[in-house]
Formats: structure tokens, C-alpha cells, sequence
């Protein structure tokens, strides 16, 4: 008997996926766990298992297309099987072009249940249709290496679409006069599945969560010391920002009323330490989390983060690695940043922004002396945490940076 396979949740934001490839075609013989499919989620490049044993009679979503979780997506069964009743039940496939922005767009009219589903336009010199391109995953690739605006390319593919070919034969326009002064120019960037979460999630937790802000300087030259000394026997090199975890765990620990969650009906107190470490890539930001971090030494913790930005920047975050941070710490200070407000990433309650560590002049007991001193800014959502609550939480964090020594008793 024939089966529908659907395109399946594989995070727990996900709400839409984009076939980045598929490894079967239709006529191929598959098995159970066998992997289909390259699927762009909004974390990461995904493998897609199967779990239907049969024949590819009919692969519904093309190459390139961006389609909703739960949409029919290939129908597996026994050759010559009649499968249309599967495509009839079901919503068809819309047609969106590869990360493009559904909000704005257009209603797409539903294509008939026994066509393969395929973004149409008529071909044109730009081959677009609402200010889309239409092209081939290797034609898209080969135009960015070899610069080519697939604007002004004509397709020849199916329904205008762009193909290797088009790029290997595509001539420029002549150049401009030498007269023109400029030529006004933009570039329209497609949304990606993750930048769509990102707006999403952060403009929810901006508008929905009351936030406020609670600004401190923490001197660094007792932590620097400190980690000078450490790295003497360490064999894992460790950073300021691993410090920064370790004390944002221990002070969570004393404060279990920062390491809580806001979920609507009731107020989740958290009695184990996931801290969240925000993750710049080149879509945006992940959030890898480091498990019951209060628990683990320094070079343990500096193990792990690197461990998990390497995966993150190389797409290779699995579901577990990013779900269920109970706090977030985000750290713009090897950038040279000074202080910012972060927003809260939900379900949290808190995220702690972490500036740089510059050198400055301290006043003590009267007397002026350099000295290093880091800013951070703890942003909370005031529906869990009250301002006293919160600034107890920072004063306890100042506390250990301050005092290194007390984050190894």
C-alpha cells in the first residue's frame, strides 16, 4: 500500500524546510532508515530518514523549494501502485523558491494533485516571477562563485528555469558608457529558514516579555591573573568566556529564581544548570547549550563551547545540542564591543550580554590605579524576575569574577 511521506518536525521551532537535495528519484528502490533526503531547517542542514520500505513513485517538492512541516513531500509503495487519493488528501506543496519570504508573498493557487508540485513563471530575461529567481541548486552555485546576477540571466529549463548550462554560455550586458557618473543598485537577500526563526522567536520575546535591564562592571585583573596561571597547567587553553559560564552557573545556582522559565500558566524553577552560549554563523545566531554546567570544571566547559561553535558554524547541531537551555549568555566582547542589552531568548527568563574587558583607571580607597574592568548588562523579563532579584543575581556573579578562587570550591 502506498504511503505519503511528510515533511516532519525536526526541532522544536521548526515550522518550515527547505529540500536542500534529494538522494533518491523516482523508480529507486528504499528502505527503511535510509536517508533521503538534505532538508534546511532553521538550525541546521538535516539528513532526512525514511522509514517506508518500497518504491519512489512520486517525489512532490522539488529541489531548491521551501515547504511548510507536514506537507506530503515523496509517496513511497509497490510499482504501478495508483497514489494520486494520497496527493488529494493532502494540502499540495506551495510553490515558494528556495528561502523566500512567505509573509509577503502572494497566494499561490493549489496545483493539481497529479502534477509534481514546481515554481512556474513564464521565461523572461530575469526568469522571475514576483521577484523571484528560479534555478537550479549547482546554477545557483556557480553564479555566486563566478558573480554573475542570475537576474539577468535567461533560462532554458523547464518553465524558464536556470540551469548549469545558462550560467556556462551567459554573456554581460555591455558595460556602461563612460559618461555614466553611478548606477543605482540593490540586491535582494532571501530570507533564510533560520533568520526567519531568529525574527520570529526574539520579536515575540521583544513585544510579549516586559523586559529591564541591570548594568554592572566586574574588574577583570584578579580573573586574568587568575586565568594566566590556570593555562600554566591546563592542557585546554581556557577563555574569559569560560570563567564567565562557570560563575553564571555557580550564581544560578544561589539565585534558582533567575534560572527559571515564564510558560504562560506557571513559572518553571529549574533546579539544573543548561547554560545557552550564543553562537554567531553565517545565516545568524545558534544557541549550543552546555548541560548541567555548574557541575563541570573550566577546561571541561572550554572543551565543550568549542566543540559546540565548531558544529554550529559547520550546520552539524543535532536537536539535543540547542534545546533546553535554562539561561543564555551572549558575548560580543572579543569584538570589541563595550556594553549592549540583549533580549531574552524564550522560554528563558535571563540573558546575560557580555561586553569586553578594557583597561581603564580604578579608584580605590581614594587612590587612582589602571586596571581592567568588563561590563555586562543582565536582561530579564519582568514577569519572572523582579529588579532586587536580578541584581542579587549580578552581585553574587560580581562576587566570583572578582574572586576566581571561589569558582574551584
Amino acid at each position: 500500500m502506498a504511503v505519503a511521506i511528510k515533511l516532519p518536525r525536526m526541532s522544536d521551532t521548526m515550522e518550515e524546510g527547505t529540500i536542500v537535495s534529494w538522494f533518491v528519484k523516482v523508480g529507486d528502490q528504499v528502505k527503511s532508515s535510509e536517508m533521503i533526503a538534505d532538508v534546511e531547517t532553521d538550525k541546521a542542514t538535516m539528513e532526512l530518514e525514511n522509514f517506508e520500505k518500497g518504491e519512489v513513485l512520486h517525489l512532490n517538492v522539488e529541489e531548491g523549494e521551501t515547504i511548510p512541516v507536514e506537507t506530503v513531500i515523496a509517496i513511497i509503495g509497490k510499482k504501478g501502485e495508483d497514489f494520486q487519493h494520497l496527493l488529494e488528501e493532502a494540502p499540495a506543496a506551495p510553490a515558494v523558491e528556495e528561502n523566500a519570504e512567505e509573509v509577503s508573498a502572494p497566494a499561490v493557487e493549489e496545483t493539481p494533485a497529479s502534477t509534481p508540485v514546481a515554481a512556474t513563471s513564464a521565461s523572461t530575461s530575469n526568469n522571475s516571477s514576483n521577484g523571484r529567481v528560479f534555478a537550479s541548486p549547482l546554477a545557483k552555485k556557480m553564479a555566486e562563485e563566478q558573480g554573475i546576477d542570475l537576474g539577468s540571466v535567461n533560462g532554458t529549463g523547464d518553465n524558464g528555469r536556470i540551469v548549469k548550462k545558462d550560467i556556462e554560455n551567459y554573456v554581460p550586458s555591455a558595460a556602461p558608457s563612460a559618461g555614466t557618473v553611478g548606477v543605482e543598485s540593490y540586491e535582494d537577500v532571501p530570507v533564510t529558514q533560520m533568520r526567519k526563526t531568529i525574527a520570529k522567536r526574539l520579536a515575540e520575546s521583544k513585544f510579549t516579555a516586559p523586559h529591564f535591564y541591570l548594568t554592572k562592571e566586574i574588574r577583570m585583573d584578579a580573573v586574568m591573573a587568575a586565568r594566566k596561571r590556570m593555562n600554566e597547567y591546563s592542557e585546554t587553553k581556557i577563555s574569559v568566556n569560560d570563567l564567565v559560564v562557570k560563575a553564571v552557573a555557580v550564581a544560578l545556582k544561589k539565585h534558582p529564581n533567575v534560572n527559571s522559565a515564564w510558560l504562560g500558566d506557571k513559572i518553571r524553577r529549574n533546579h539544573h544548570v543548561h547554560i545557552g552560549v550564543a553562537v554567531a554563523v553565517e545565516d545568524g545566531l545558534l544557541v549550543p547549550v552546555v548541560r548541567f554546567a555548574d557541575n563541570k570544571t573550566l577546561s571541561q566547559i572550554g572543551t565543550e563551547v568549542r566543540d559546540l561553535a565548531g558544529k554550529a558554524k559547520n550546520k552539524e547541531l543535532q536537536p539535543k545540542d540547542w534545546e533546553g537551555n535554562t539561561f543564555t549568555i551572549s558575548n560580543l566582547g572579543m569584538f570589541g564591543i563595550d556594553e549592549f542589552t540583549a533580549i531574552v531568548n524564550p522560554p528563558d527568563a535571563c540573558i546575560l550580554a557580555v561586553g569586553s574587558s578594557k583597561e581603564t583607571i580604578i579608584v580605590e580607597n581614594g587612590e587612582m590605579r589602571p586596571g581592567h574592568v568588563m561590563k555586562v548588562t543582565l536582561s530579564c523579563d519582568h514577569r519572572v524576575v523582579d529588579g532586587v532579584t536580578g541584581a542579587k543575581f549580578l552581585q553574587t556573579f560580581q562576587e566570583l569574577m572578582e574572586e576566581p578562587v571561589r569558582l574551584l570550591v
